[in-house]
């Protein structure tokens, strides 16, 4: 039997603890399908002291992560500390350097740093493994990097953070407020004291710009994303979607287009019996549409500390099966040399259309000048409902315009004249409409 290999884990926390405690439980199991003992030989966190439900006492304490990544004690460094910069950038890049292959969970490293940390792995002929990036328990960067040789992407979409599909599948259910359903899903630990990163859609742009790379072979542009979240989503909202037989979701989309790549971010409107429209709670799902294989879903847990620890145990047991002078495979699908610039599409036509709701004065000639402001765009409407509001709110209306398909530059411009005229008591609300998917 090959010699044991030996991880070093960075970071001890759900995560990182529910690493170390799987490999400890299933390590005959391991060993049977890798050929080799995997053991977890070096430890950094930073309190050494805290009972993390796993008996750490036989791997080597570092409290500097920069000095485990280059450590002769280890052959693969797991990096899950987070961040972009700090020490889990310095740590990733030092093991790289040092020639050991390299675990992560961590999707903002990539984003901002993945070409260039590519570029060390295939330099040094070693792994840069990170399943665990994107969509949790998923095999869906395997699948992409491995699983689809001979097949031309066309567009990947999905729902890609666990914490917005929670808020919005508890809004339709529940009926209650985005906010009542943010503060619990706090509680229940689905959000982070300080949500933004999730639900401003950052977390899902940061996975995007990853499947972006990997589908298509242009470098990561995780800046070069159209980003809108949900926190502008009210039951006025939820309630229309599903009047109109829609539900929403928070998606991320990436498609080719002639004149480039189209990255995107934003609530969206699909179709109740569509298949992502049943993806609900903290479940993730990525739909791939190839030349060959035609459309492919990949649903599962996308977010905790067992559906990531699992993606990370994958990696690592991907690494034990390889041998010494084995070539590894390019970190994103192509070598990152050959990875091309990042193209952004021009704006086109979106075969969907517009969901806009406005909350506007009840009074004479507010219907007629959003007419208007729709028809000087160049905006053909599909339907225009108005809405009585009862109670304090009885001198307003609310009303819903469903367009053809238009231009987002056409639905922005219309919806600030209509702003601009004085017409709105709140802020107007904007979705993408998808008639499939």
């Amino acid at each position: 039997m090959a010699e044991a290999l030996r991880v070093g884990i960075a970071g001890l926390g759900t995560v990182g603890a529910s690493v170390a405690r799987v490999l400890r439980d299933k390590a005959a199991e391991l060993t049977r399908q890798c050929g080799r003992d995997i053991v977890v030989s070096a430890v950094s966190a930073r309190d050494p002291k805290r009972d993390r439900g796993v008996d750490l006492n036989a791997a080597k304490w570092f409290d500097d992560p920069v000095k485990m990544a280059q450590a002769a004690e280890i052959d693969v460094f797991v990096e899950l500390i987070g961040g972009d910069e700090g020490p889990a950038f310095a740590a990733v890049k030092t093991a790289l350097e040092a020639g050991r292959h390299v675990v992560t969970a961590n999707k903002a490293l990539l984003a901002k740093h993945g070409v260039a940390l590519a570029e060390i792995a295939e330099k040094k002929g070693v792994l840069l493994n990170y399943e665990a990036a994107v969509a949790g328990g998923i095999p869906v960067i395997k699948t992409m990097r491995e699983a689809m040789a001979g097949n031309s992407v066309t567009r990947v979409f999905g729902i890609l953070n666990g914490t917005c599909n929670y808020i919005l599948t508890r809004m339709e259910a529940e009926g209650i407020s985005f906010d009542a359903c943010l503060k619990d899903a706090q509680r229940l630990g689905y959000a982070e004291a300080d949500p933004t990163f999730d639900i401003e859609g950052h977390d899902t742009a940061h996975k995007l710009s990853i499947l972006t790379s990997l589908a298509f072979g242009t470098k990561i542009a995780a800046n070069d994303i159209y980003m809108e979240g949900i926190s502008n989503i009210t039951q006025a909202d939820i309630r229309a979607a599903g009047d109109l037989g829609y539900r929403i979701k928070l998606l991320g989309v990436a498609q080719r287009t002639e004149s480039g790549i189209e990255q995107r971010v934003h609530p969206t409107m699909v179709p109740t019996a569509s298949v992502i429209a049943q993806v609900h709670g903290v479940i993730n799902a990525v739909a791939i549409e190839t030349d060959i294989l035609g459309e492919l879903l990949l649903s599962g847990p996308g977010a905790g500390g067992n559906a990531t620890a699992s993606a990370v145990i994958g990696d690592i047991a991907d690494i034990a099966k390889s041998r010494p002078g084995f070539q590894h495979g390019p970190v994103f699908g192509r070598p990152a040399r050959e990875l091309k610039p990042y193209k952004k599409a021009q704006m086109r036509s979106h075969a969907g259309g517009y969901f806009i709701r406005l909350t506007v004065h009840d009074r004479i000639g507010v219907f007629a000048a959003i007419a208007k402001r729709m028809a000087d765009n160049d905006i053909s409407l599909e339907s225009i409902v108005q809405h009585a509001i009862s109670g304090e709110a009885a001198a307003q209306k609310t009303v819903i315009l469903v367009t053809h398909e238009t231009t987002e530059a056409a639905v922005r411009k219309a919806v600030d004249g209509i702003t601009k005229d004085g017409h709105l008591t709140d802020k107007p609300q904007v979705i993408r409409i998808e008639r499939a998917g």
